[in-house]
């Protein structure tokens, strides 16, 4: 795995996401990509949420797979999310997904921040979205718009059909959108938890695989908010998030 250069840290900065060619070499791309197919195979394939419309997903699959763990635990992932996030000490793991987008059955994912569902008192989060194959623009890769973490929290996407942010907040369409990405096999793009973001429906004949992992300030407090990966842990409000589901990576 290598490290974010100083251009690429600046890029994210201004754009609210970066394109991190070559992140992870082809070999490791390669096993990892074996086991996600398995863990993708054995996955739940219910639609009960918008979500679900837009791409199928294995949560948390770090906890059961240790070639998973490992790449989200690396040192060196720890230290480029402390370099994007920039002012923050060390990052927590907050949640691991493989995403998948089948031809046919999944949807566009529609235009949302990540954020607004969060329960911690400060937006310094960031995803890493790693092509685990060739993802050609039109099999589905993220789009951002330009600049857009930095017009503060806009609510939620995905409670009903049509709530997408461009419906919401029209004038984001006169931000910059981000040109369609063809990736390949261990690209990754980064966006911040603020960057609006989507992708359109995957139009090629064969699944769009990916891994993810998103990484949070470890000075963030727990502020009680209602959310699913959370509740029931005995998490203390107005305290950082001390707890094994939250895993610290110091640079």
């Amino acid at each position: 795995m290598r490290q974010a250069t100083d251009d690429e840290v600046a890029f994210f900065g201004t754009h609210g996401w970066v394109r991190l060619g070559r992140l992870i070499d082809p070999e490791s791309v390669a096993a990892l990509r074996e086991r996600a197919i398995g863990h993708l195979r054995a996955r739940s394939r219910s639609r009960t949420t918008l979500v679900d419309q837009a791409f199928g997903q294995s949560r948390d699959v770090a906890e059961s797979d240790e070639m998973f763990a490992g790449l989200t635990s690396n040192a060196q992932m720890g230290r480029n999310a402390v370099r994007l996030l920039r002012g923050v000490r060390a990052v927590r793991v907050q949640v691991t997904n493989l995403l998948v987008k089948e031809p046919g059955e999944h949807g566009a994912t529609e235009f949302h921040q990540d954020f607004p569902w969060m329960p911690m008192d400060r937006s310094a989060m960031l995803t890493v979205w790693l092509a685990l194959a060739d993802v050609p623009a039109d099999m589905g890769s993220l789009r951002f718009y330009d600049g857009s973490h930095r017009c503060g929290l806009l609510g939620r996407s995905f409670t009903r059909p049509g709530d997408d942010q461009l419906s919401q907040h029209p004038w984001l369409k006169e931000l910059e959108l981000s040109p369609p990405l063809d990736l390949k096999a261990g690209d990754a793009t980064v966006h911040h938890a603020l960057t609006v973001h989507g992708a359109p429906a995957n139009r090629r004949d064969r699944p769009r695989l990916s891994f993810t992992v998103t990484y949070f300030d470890a000075d963030a407090l727990y502020t009680g908010l209602p959310y699913g990966q959370t509740d029931g842990l005995g998490l203390e409000v107005n305290r950082p998030f001390e707890h094994e589901r939250f895993p610290c990576l110091k640079p």
